[in-house]
């Protein structure tokens, strides 16, 4: 069939312009970021905190994970939840150190769907027994008859899938194998998967959720066209993604069960999104958006797997239609990035040129969608786009990885960055026989799961920067295909446990010949230290999720795609299964100035959200920090490495991250400025220490959701949170005092028009602790201490009074 032909039979599904317009208003909230809205409902007692949710509904188990900081929860998209999911999922709580876990009505567990043992162990195998609200596997408190092994894959004849039978004689070339399935899942895996899933009691549990989900969504309505933000705010991201997640799920059930009830539905989602059904879906010849290039590219990701996974399943006409669809609405665009980026596709064209995760997500949607109809395709144009696709992606995307593993953004764009990355890298390993050294250009690719595991504390990420929108289909399955691809287990064995596991890209990734415990020989601590981004990770264990959990940022504020915050020296704080130093997240992503600019003055940094005062660090003459500043960090690590389910460091066990903030300073004859923050006790009391001489008034800030009471002369400050308390005492200066603020902006530099978009938004539940100094030379001191259960008033111990310079791993150890 010619590309010119008007046969309505095999015409591209793309959209009539005399259709009546269906959609939504545009709710002011750009980049697919639907503002106060999530996809789970808040729970009661933690209404404050922002939690953006990893849309992975579930149907028989909870299975979607939860990240965010501070400020209000939002109201539920997600239909499929159940009703005691919906009352606890926005946040974790708790009653005296003891998590209040999460189940479905049927039983299931929030592993992964199946009914488990009521010790946690099958099989010799230590199993979650649930995940709380931020995703976080709980597991049992005895191992039974499981054997705690360190990751490892095993030679297990039983779940091993035989080797590809086809044979590639060349693997760096892009010639595309002459067969369906291509992408992602050749025939002989799904073969191989039919043989698994009894056999493996996660891939069972997962595949009963898939396909329950898949249920789920075939009752839905048809995804409308509603405009969610983006550039100008006319994105259409969400309904992308949407449509993504349905039809991954409807594909799967159909090469699964053969019924071609899948099959149907999936046709008609597809005649709404190409714009040939009777809502109205973007404007004729563009109805995917390529002004805002994510939504197009997730639109052919979508269509790209439908078309492949279902290729057998279409008649002839409906294959050809689908074909021409991808190429009309998706690889045209796609092919004028590359061959007219200044002329045609100016306004679209600028993410080719850029390290993240717009990078990742474009290109792996073209990839997909050139794989997909490689064969087929007519015009020659997939096998264009797909030559400068994998030249691109490996200039650009796979440099969003640093050379510590830390993703150039923040760690929740990580999510849209690898999961794309691993969807392309997978997709053409299979088609291609090679992944096209996306696994190999970058050495610090495979570092990118381990900076994953470090950001990720026991009460949600830390969430420094914008936490982006809604993941419905973005993921930390990437961590599957990692741990098998680059043979690190450890990776596999971390996520499968996970609260956004469950989706069919988990079928594949995973690897049942996994074996042992992530966290068995694990260190505790880590220090990411390149310096565009150096921060560091320590907690009190990995698998405790009320222990304790925290984390440090320094670095500069340039070079993260405008999505970082103003914050060198901000921490988080997580202990007795709360988070009591949190971040706010996402300012307005259509305000103004919003993300045009890291300089240092761009009007950005005018937002209370992204700007220094929102962060918990030091705020000096109530400026922004020094966004070009470049710290020296400094880490000790007493070297702990988890070796037990329930486990409990020794005393004398500690981190110390220390950072000289003074080129933070922007006084023109500004002194010197120290941050340090280490644990005391057995990691059991936390330690933060600022040495600072300016000359300007300074303010030490912490933002938090606790409810604060002050006694002492204001000297202690006590912190309530879900009944749960953390003492904070000052310690120096001798004469200083805590006070709180609301959180909102105190500058007056810049005036935000009430009611305008370009507004600060407000912070509700959100208090500053804060502590205020006079020029000069200044020691700020505060010591946490979480109100342990099993410990009493004679178990926590004074720490003495040490220079930030003379800090040891013993420099706080108290003699018996």
């Amino acid at each position: 069939m010619q590309r010119g032909s008007i046969d309505s039979a095999q015409a591209p599904l793309h959209g009539n312009s005399n259709q009546a317009y269906q959609g939504v208003p545009n709710n002011g909230y750009g980049s697919g970021w639907t503002g106060e809205k999530s996809t789970r409902a808040p729970s009661k007692k933690s209404k404050k905190w922002l939690w953006i949710i990893l849309a992975i509904i579930a149907v028989c188990a909870i299975v979607g994970a939860v990240v965010g900081g501070v400020v209000g929860s939002r109201s539920s998209k997600n239909k499929a939840v159940s009703k005691s999911e919906a009352a606890s999922a926005g946040g974790s709580s708790s009653s005296k150190g003891k998590s209040t876990s999460t189940k479905s009505s049927s039983g299931s567990n929030a592993a992964g769907g199946s009914t488990r043992s009521a010790t946690g162990v099958n099989d010799g195998v230590i199993l979650a027994t649930a995940t709380d609200a931020n995703g976080n596997p709980l597991y049992p408190t005895t191992t039974g008859s499981a054997i705690i092994a360190k990751p490892t894959i095993l030679s297990d004849k039983s779940v091993a899938c035989q080797a590809d039978p086809y044979s590639f004689t060349n693997t760096s070339s892009l010639a595309v194998r002459n067969e369906h399935p291509l992408l992602i899942a050749p025939s002989y895996k799904w073969d191989c998967l039919m043989t698994q899933i009894p056999n493996d009691v996660y891939l069972k549990s997962w595949n009963e959720t898939i396909m329950s989900n898949a249920t789920v969504y075939y009752n839905y309505a048809v995804t409308n066209y509603t405009e969610d933000g983006g550039l100008t705010g006319s994105g259409v991201l969400d309904p992308a993604r949407e449509v993504q997640l349905r039809i991954k799920h409807w594909a799967y059930a159909y090469r699964m069960t053969n019924d071609t009830k899948w099959v149907e539905r999936t046709w008609t989602e597809l005649l709404t999104a190409s714009g040939n059904g009777t809502a109205y879906f973007g404007p004729d010849g563009d109805n995917w958006n390529s002004v805002h290039f994510l939504d197009l590219a997730e639109f052919c990701a979508a269509f790209a797997i439908a078309y492949d996974w279902l290729y057998d399943a279409w008649t002839e006409e409906r294959r050809t239609a689908i074909m021409w669809s991808i190429i009309t609405l998706g690889l045209e665009y796609g092919n004028k990035v590359y061959t007219d980026p200044y002329g045609a596709a100016e306004d679209y064209s600028w993410w080719r040129l850029v390290n993240g995760n717009w990078n990742c997500v474009c290109n792996n949607g073209l990839a997909m969608g050139a794989l997909a109809i490689a064969n087929e395709d007519p015009t020659g144009l997939a096998a264009s786009v797909l030559a400068a696709v994998t030249e691109n992606a490996n200039g650009n995307c796979v440099e969003s990885v640093q050379t510590d593993g830390t993703w150039t953004e923040t760690p929740n764009y990580w999510y849209f960055g690898t999961y794309s990355h691993a969807e392309m890298a997978s997709s053409l390993l299979t088609a291609t026989g090679s992944s096209q050294n996306l696994l190999t250009t970058n050495p610090a690719t495979n570092l990118s799961a381990l900076y994953h595991m470090y950001v990720t504390g026991q009460q949600g990420k830390f969430d420094y920067g914008d936490t982006g929108p809604n993941k419905y289909t973005a993921t930390a399955n990437a961590l599957l295909f990692y741990g098998d691809q680059f043979d690190i287990p450890m990776y596999t064995l971390f996520q499968r446990d996970r609260g956004d596991v469950v989706e069919p890209m988990a079928m594949f990734w995973y690897n049942p010949e996994t074996s042992g415990q992530f966290w068995d020989g694990l260190a505790l601590d880590h220090h990411f230290d390149n310096p565009n981004d150096a921060w560091a990770s320590m907690r009190s264990s990995w698998t405790d999720t009320q222990g304790t959990y925290v984390a440090m940022k320094a670095g500069n504020m340039t070079g993260h795609q405008t999505h970082g915050d103003v914050d060198g020296g901000d921490f988080v704080l997580d202990a007795l299964g709360q988070r009591w130093a949190g971040e706010l997240g996402n300012g307005n992503y259509l305000a103004e100035g919003y993300f045009t600019s890291e300089a240092q003055d761009a009007e950005r940094w005018w937002y209370y959200r992204k700007a220094t005062e929102g962060q918990n660090t030091i705020l000096i003459d109530s400026q922004n920090q020094n966004v070009l500043a470049a710290p020296n960090t400094t880490f000790l690590t007493t070297g702990e490495a988890q070796d037990a389910l329930v486990y409990k460091p020794d005393n004398s066990s500690t981190a110390v991250f220390s950072i000289d903030m003074t080129t933070y300073n922007n006084e023109t004859e500004a002194g010197g400025a120290k941050r340090a923050i280490r644990f005391i006790n057995g990691r059991r009391q936390v330690l933060i220490r600022d040495e600072i001489t300016s000359t300007a008034s300074l303010q030490w800030r912490m933002q938090t959701n606790a409810t604060i009471t002050m006694s002492n002369n204001n000297q202690t400050a006590t912190l309530t949170l879900n009944d749960e308390i953390l003492i904070a005492s000052l310690r120096q200066p001798s004469n200083g005092a805590f006070f709180t603020q609301a959180a909102v902006a105190a500058s007056t530099d810049h005036a935000l028009a009430s009611g305008s978009e370009n507004e600060n938004q407000p912070n509700p539940g959100v208090t500053v602790l804060t502590v205020a100094c006079e020029a000069g030379t200044n020691t700020i001191e505060v010591l946490f201490n979480p109100q342990w259960p099993d410990f009493n008033a004679n178990s926590y111990v004074d720490p003495p009074d040490v220079t930030i310079d003379n800090w040891t791993l013993t420099s706080h150890e108290i003699s018996s």
